[in-house]
């Protein structure tokens, strides 16, 4: 190449790096990353990230170009193996030119990046902006209040502020270079500093913590490979319980000091998932150790990242809420997938039946395993139902459309295991996934990968049974209800009583005398009173409520929509059921029902505050305010204690359920409205949805359309775009 040549190239290499950024599929099967040695330091006050990652590849064969993604980061330094060199920027990639020789290299990158996704910082904003306001102050008091407020944040800084990451469906690629694509399996080490009043949880293995003045480096090793969507943190004030599975696996279980006292029904039967899994799946834990960690505003139930789980708060709950709404199927889901998703991965979309349908699946069976096994059928029966109706109104998906709804890959999944185990039998499905696990440990997997393994161990067929479950829309209730039949005697006596009773049926004594057995599962009463509740008289029901455990009485609060006067005293006493669903639900409609007795009923859950999302408190205060009797002198401080729970630092579910609350009564306030109009930019997609529902139904009435209106200028200007474009046409 002569020198016009190699200055042309000098120039044009860039723009060709682009064009291969642009180009490139996403997997280079020239290169073959294989770990990652990371170094993390986030920033709590201006949610920003810096990095240092040196990735070691080989290059398996010529290519002209290396590239990792990258989302809108900044790179202070590129080198390869030791030397600097020029590098093309996308905004999306960074690419460089590929070395020559064939082997082992080093790629090095230092790199500063914003993320608007994927990286969570919570607990922080709102009072950082109120407590540094100084302006206007005289300068004697100024460097007392700032150092005051300095204080105040720190403060707030070691009780709520967190920062944890969500890869799955947002992409690592926004904090860490690295690959997209969950064929690309990397070995990731990290080491992440944080302040010395934060706990850091990460993949693998804690090897060390280094301290300095101000800041710990925590450190942390993986032993084996994993997909990038996988590489998790979590900074934030955490205290830990550690137990130990059956064969030695370290469980570390984390949970904010506060909430010490809600470990043990929050982790409730993680060890008997634990052993029972390792058991079932034939296959050891593959990982170093195990940790769960609950967290602010999660945008789901939890996530499967490998060996440390990250999950909402929401389901961090003490022994009573624990009747309603518990940790333990979302629990065992998660760890299911540090077999199935995270050591074996599917290859793409299209078979995400391998994930997430074993997940459900096997976690069905660990609940089973701890509650029994009516519990197990029953929660079958009411997934099936609702497949069906939906295969019924057309909207049956197949599992190998990887634009197939959750409902569809978790418990139509669910459903093609278990009729897989059916026809093939327990033994040998045992054996096929024992074989396919080890087989594809560590490695990208198929449909058909995992189809060949169960035919090799059961010398069957399965080209029948993939049409009939996996490739058609269809979902096959006649073959569910033969099967629910035949596993379960409840099922089988319910399913048959529904072909002899109508909806004009009056449920006589011999009928209801079922709901009296000690034989009958409580699953089987409260279906029965979900479906025949109307058609039950009331003398029968109150004899249901003095007679049964305390879920069955749950069912007849739930069902039935007004409180006879003959059913008040039997609803009365359920005002002190230990379940807050069943007091929120009873206060309701008692509450409504008989308005002379308003008070009474409200001093009986004064101070009752409820599940997570404070439902039985966040009623009572809305009931408060609309009894006009009722603690006049209090009312204020029950107006602005409603209208606080609407606050940032509250998770996203007490918000949304204040704002509902606060609306139906036409008692938002300034502040509160403020808060709803910056929760139209929140994280969550489901939170913000419903914000901005509920602003369009505030403008869309004259009074609520003049407060909007005074409220503007009250508001910042970022504040001013968000609800002009909710308010657009």
């Amino acid at each position: 190449m002569n020198f016009e040549d190699r200055l042309r190239m000098r120039y044009l290499f860039p723009v060709f790096l682009l064009l291969s950024l642009l180009c490139f599929s996403q997997r280079q099967k020239s290169v073959d990353f294989i770990k990652a040695d990371a170094k993390i330091t986030p920033s709590f006050s201006n949610k920003t990230i810096k990095g240092w990652a040196t990735y070691e590849f080989d290059l398996i064969s010529r290519t002209d170009s290396i590239f990792l993604d990258a989302v809108n980061m900044t790179f202070e330094k590129v080198e390869l193996n030791g030397k600097k060199i020029k590098y093309s920027n996308s905004n999306q990639r960074i690419g460089v030119k590929a070395p020559r020789k064939l082997g082992n290299h080093l790629l090095e990158l230092t790199y500063s990046v914003k993320p608007n996704q994927a990286v969570y910082f919570t607990g922080w904003d709102g009072l950082d902006s109120v407590l540094k306001k100084t302006d206007g102050l005289n300068p004697t008091y100024k460097g007392i209040v700032s150092a005051l407020n300095s204080k105040l944040l720190h403060l707030h800084n070691r009780k709520k502020a967190q920062i944890w990451t969500q890869g799955q469906g947002k992409y690592t690629s926004h904090w860490l270079p690295s690959i997209d694509d969950m064929n690309d399996k990397i070995e990731f080490d990290f080491t992440i500093t944080a302040d010395r009043e934060h706990t850091v949880i990460s993949n693998g293995r804690l090897t060390d913590k280094t301290m300095d003045n101000e800041s710990v480096k925590w450190h942390f090793d993986m032993n084996h490979p994993m997909s990038s969507y996988l590489a998790a943190f979590v900074i934030g004030s955490f205290d830990k319980k550690v137990i130990q599975s059956h064969s030695g696996v370290p469980i570390e279980l984390y949970y904010v000091p506060k909430d010490s006292l809600k470990v043990e029904p929050t982790y409730r039967y993680t060890k008997e998932l634990f052993d029972f899994l390792e058991e079932e799946i034939g296959v050891p834990y593959p990982w170093q150790n195990y940790k769960q960690v609950p967290v602010q505003d999660f945008l789901y139930a939890g996530m499967e990242n490998t060996s440390c789980t990250v999950f909402s708060n929401q389901y961090v709950v003490d022994s009573i809420a624990f009747v309603d709404k518990n940790y333990v199927n979302v629990n065992a889901h998660e760890l299911v997938h540090q077999w199935f998703g995270n050591m074996v991965t599917e290859v793409s979309g299209k078979h995400h039946w391998l994930h997430e349908g074993f997940a459900t699946f096997y976690a069905y069976l660990a609940e089973k395993e701890v509650f029994g096994e009516d519990y197990f059928y029953w929660k079958l029966y009411q997934t099936a139902k609702t497949l069906h109706n939906l295969s019924e109104n057309e909207g049956g998906e197949a599992l190998t459309d990887p634009n197939a709804n959750s409902l569809t890959f978790y418990e139509k999944g669910a459903w093609a295991l278990a009729m897989l185990r059916e026809e093939i039998g327990e033994v040998a499905f045992r054996k096929g996934i024992k074989a396919y696990l080890e087989k594809y440990a560590f490695m990208n997997v198929t449909i058909d990968n995992f189809l060949t393994e169960m035919e090799g161990v059961s010398g069957l067929d399965l080209t029948q049974y993939r049409e009939r479950w996996l490739e058609s829309e269809e979902f096959p209730w006649q073959e569910v209800k033969a099967h629910l039949k035949k596993a379960n005697k409840s099922l089988k006596l319910f399913l048959e009583m529904e072909h002899t009773v109508t909806d004009t049926t009056i449920m006589d004594e011999q009928q209801l005398a079922l709901l009296k057995e000690n034989g009958i599962p409580e699953e089987f009463k409260r279906q029965f009173i979900f479906t025949y509740g109307n058609q039950i008289p009331d003398s029968s029901l109150s004899k249901i409520i003095a007679n049964t455990p305390l879920r069955t009485r749950q069912a007849v609060a739930l069902a039935i929509p007004k409180v006879s006067k003959e059913l008040q005293s039997d609803f009365e006493r359920m005002l002190t059921d230990q379940s807050y669903v069943t007091q929120e639900t009873v206060l309701f409609k008692l509450w409504s029902a008989f308005p002379k007795n308003r008070g009474a009923y409200l001093d009986q859950l004064d101070g009752v505050v409820g599940l997570p999302n404070k439902n039985v408190r966040l009623l009572w205060l809305t009931l408060a305010l609309l009894s006009e009797d009722y603690q006049p002198e209090s009312k204020k401080s029950f107006y602005d204690e409603l209208n606080g729970y609407t606050a940032s630092h509250f998770n996203f579910e007490v918000r949304q359920l204040a704002f509902q609350y606060l609306h139906q009564i036409r008692a938002l306030n300034d502040v509160s409205l403020r808060n709803l109009v910056q929760a139209c930019d929140h994280h969550i997609w489901q939170f913000k949805k419903s914000s901005r529902k509920l602003i369009r139904e505030i403008n869309a009435l004259q009074d609520g359309k003049n407060q909007l209106l005074a409220l503007k200028g009250k508001l910042s200007e970022k504040e001013r775009r968000t609800l002009k474009n909710v308010l657009s046409p």
